[in-house]
This record gives C-alpha cells, sequence and structure tokens, in this order.
C-alpha cells in the first residue's frame, strides 16, 4: 500500500510534464515517418533490409523506451534536491520501495509508447496481427533497464548532470549499440563485442522475432535483456539505501 501511494504521487508528477511526455512518444514516430518515407523512395531491394517496417518498427520501438532513463533520472534527482525527499527518508518506506515506487509509474507509460509506435506503424505497411501484443510484452523488460539505469544515475548525479548523461549519452549509445540503423555484426571487432554484451541489439532482436512471429528465437535474446533488468534493479536499490544511510 505504501508503495501504491508513492507511485501515485509519483504519477501525478509525471503527468505534470505533458510536453515531455509528448516528445517521449513524438520523437520516436518522426524517426519511422522519416525512415519509411526514406526505404520507400529505395527501389526494393536495393536499400537495407533493417529500414523495412516489420524490422524498423521494432527497433523504433525499443529505441523509444531509452527515454525513460531521462524522466526516472529527472524525477528521482529532482527529489533528492527537495524538501520532499526528506520527508521522506522519515517514513517507514524501504529502499525497494522508493525505487519501485517510481519504476511502476514508468511502466504504462513505456506500454503506450509501445502500443502508439506499433499502431502508428500500420500506416506504413506493418501487418496486424497478435504478434504486436507480444512485442509490447516483450519490450518491458527493456523498458525496465533504462528506468533501472535513470534511477541508478538520478540517485547519484545532479539534476543538470543526469540530463546530460541520461539524455544526450545513454540515447546515442542505445542507438549505435542496438542493431536498428545498421548490423552491428557487420562493424565486426571491439563494436560487435560491445554490442553483444549490452542489452540493447538483444532487446531490439527480441522485439523482431515477435513481430516475425518466430517464437523460438524470442527468449535467447530476452534472457539476457532480463538479466540487465534485474541487475541494474538490485544496483538501483543498493546505491539508494548507500545514498539514504549517508544521509
Amino acid at each position: 500500500m505504501r508503495v501504491l501511494t508513492f507511485s501515485s504521487r509519483n504519477t501525478k508528477e509525471i503527468m505534470r510534464d505533458p510536453l515531455s511526455l509528448f516528445f517521449g512518444i513524438g520523437f520516436p514516430l518522426v524517426l519511422l515517418v522519416l525512415l519509411s518515407l526514406i526505404n520507400r523512395s529505395i527501389p526494393k531491394g536495393q536499400g537495407p533490409d533493417l529500414f523495412e517496417i516489420e524490422k524498423l518498427a521494432p527497433g523504433i520501438a525499443v529505441f523509444g523506451l531509452s527515454f525513460l532513463a531521462l524522466f526516472s533520472s529527472m524525477l528521482i534527482a529532482k527529489d533528492r534536491t527537495s524538501s520532499f525527499v526528506l520527508r521522506l527518508f522519515t517514513s517507514p518506506l524501504k529502499p525497494v520501495d522508493f525505487i519501485l515506487g517510481y519504476t511502476l509509474p514508468m511502466l504504462p507509460m513505456a506500454i503506450a509508447q509501445s502500443v502508439v509506435c506499433f499502431a502508428f506503424s500500420l500506416l506504413f505497411g506493418l501487418k496486424l496481427s497478435a504478434n504486436l501484443l507480444l512485442a509490447v510484452v516483450v519490450n518491458i523488460p527493456i523498458a525496465v533497464v533504462f528506468i533501472a539505469l535513470g534511477l541508478l544515475f538520478g540517485t547519484v548525479l545532479n539534476e543538470k548532470a543526469v540530463g546530460g548523461v541520461c539524455g544526450a549519452l545513454l540515447t546515442n549509445l542505445s542507438a549505435w549499440f542496438s542493431n536498428i540503423w545498421f548490423d552491428t555484426s557487420l562493424v565486426g571487432g571491439v563494436f560487435s563485442t560491445i554490442a553483444n554484451i549490452l542489452p540493447f541489439s538483444h532487446a531490439v532482436n527480441a522485439a523482431r522475432a515477435a513481430v516475425a512471429g518466430d517464437y523460438a528465437a524470442i527468449m535467447p535474446e530476452l534472457w539476457w535483456v532480463i538479466a540487465y533488468a534485474a541487475a541494474l534493479t538490485a544496483a538501483a536499490v543498493a546505491v539508494f539505501a548507500a545514498k539514504l544511510k549517508k544521509n
């Protein structure tokens, strides 16, 4: 009950910034439109198949979730610099309750982002099927990864710093190593190795497998993302606990 009450308060804080919500959903759609139009102007079979809507839509849906890191980091960083968090420290909430309270309101937003992205992709030829709902579910673990990263950085950095780290740095990192814009395996070397270690390309591959109905290929990719989500959430709880003890 205490976690739900805290989550409700955080939901209201998120809804007070509709411009950021619109940007988080709207910017990926702009990319989807531009890349789809570019792909249509290229003779069939001569362009990269990554820009085909069946592969582009899941990739853009995953990329759009990277903005959750910025939202969650700004929320917790803002609370840390206000008297609100000092009052929370005197409450019976435990560190895990705090992290859950910040995470839960972000999940409906993540689901909404994926649903809007896939729904918009129907205008560009994506076939409507139950696989799209599966892809939305498959995207939840990578959403937790981005949320946990935001909470982790937001716990140790101020509002100005998290804007750069979770805004510019993380979104670019997730874009370059996500297998969305180009096949990272073709680059090879250290770049390909890093891409395989990080969860972003695995998340995109799992989402693409879900959309394509290749069910056997989902979990080998998704387990990697789930492991990252669990580890980063645990790290966020541990760092928040350390910060709480210090204060």
